[in-house]
């Protein structure tokens, strides 16, 4: 893995990463397929356990997401928040201030009811802020991915 330019904005630890996860709204997945680069912003919800950060997202049960994924399961992703120009009197001296995250890891379909439940859950809490009950007869019009991150590195640059 190269080394970030500027090693002081780096955020390394689990703690920070969360607090940047839990100020993003949107998380853009890239993947690859037979037209080129594909990059699509979803919504979605989050777990880190003894298994590592695992990113939650639904989406239809067809499209070029899922063709994809078959294609090759490798994705990358990119979150921000907190964004804004910092003017200075030159040009030069401007800078912005964000919060940024970014990653890889293996993308699949959850095939366990129980684990796209619980996912659904997260995203849900994540994106409203509420907990909702999900059970497996309410499954059959979703599609729910998962991407098992392998790696992941925050940023940055402002207050904290």
């Amino acid at each position: 893995m190269r080394t970030m330019r500027r090693a002081e904005r780096r955020v390394a630890d689990e703690a920070g990463i969360r607090a940047i996860l839990d100020r993003c709204q949107v998380c853009r997945l890239a993947l690859w397929d037979e037209e080129g680069p594909y990059i699509v912003p979803m919504s979605y919800g989050y777990r880190w356990d003894v298994g590592g950060l695992k990113l939650y997202f639904h989406c239809a049960a067809e499209g070029r997401k899922l063709d994809a994924l078959r294609r090759d399961p490798r994705a990358a992703f990119e979150m921000d928040a907190d964004y804004e120009v910092i003017g200075a009197e030159s040009a030069c001296g401007y800078t912005c201030a964000f919060r940024s995250i970014t990653g890889a890891g293996i993308l699949r379909v959850v095939e366990s009811s129980q684990e796209a439940c619980e996912a659904l859950t997260c995203l849900m809490r994540r994106q409203t802020g509420r907990d909702f009950t999900f059970t497996p007869d309410m499954l059959p019009g979703v599609c729910v991915l998962c991407l098992d991150v392998q790696s992941v590195c925050g940023k940055c640059n402002g207050p904290a």
